[in-house]
């Protein structure tokens, strides 16, 4: 049980500093954890996705959202369209200034994984992914419940 306990914290605490040392190594280019999150999911998605359906894939409240598109605006990183079907829903589409910068973004972040997995075989990383997909899985469980 114990080690059960020392598991999860110790992925918390792994959690926490990956993120803040990308968040550190980001910073030159000017942007937030929140803002850069969510250019590399306008990055990943290949249609262009509305404003609800980026906050969901984000995981952001809708208000959450509307005030970083909004400044995302302000730094010409992305503009809104008016959906064709629904004139009252926006879809989300990167400029062509957005797309240099999550160039960066990604070699940035390929760098810190690079080094954060040094010395980290992949037969150890498939077997961590398998164990956290049981984990997921169980917590799918929990929650449906």
């Amino acid at each position: 049980m114990y080690e059960q306990h020392r598991f999860g914290m110790q992925l918390t605490h792994l959690s926490r500093a990956w993120r803040a040392e990308l968040d550190r190594r980001l910073a030159e280019l000017g942007l937030s954890q929140a803002r850069w999150l969510v250019l590399l999911h306008l990055a990943r998605d290949k249609a262009l996705p509305t404003q609800g359906e980026l906050a969901c894939s984000v995981g952001i409240e809708h208000p959450t959202l509307a005030r970083l598109l909004d400044a995302l605006e302000t730094q010409q990183l992305i503009k809104r369209h008016p959906d064709p079907s629904d004139r009252r829903v926006k879809k989300i589409a990167l400029t062509d200034a957005a797309l240099n910068l999550i160039e960066r973004i990604e070699t940035i972040a390929t760098s810190l994984r690079m080094e954060i997995f040094a010395g980290v075989s992949e037969h150890d990383i498939q077997h961590c992914q398998a164990v956290h997909a049981c984990l997921l899985t169980n917590l799918e469980k929990i929650h449906e419940a």
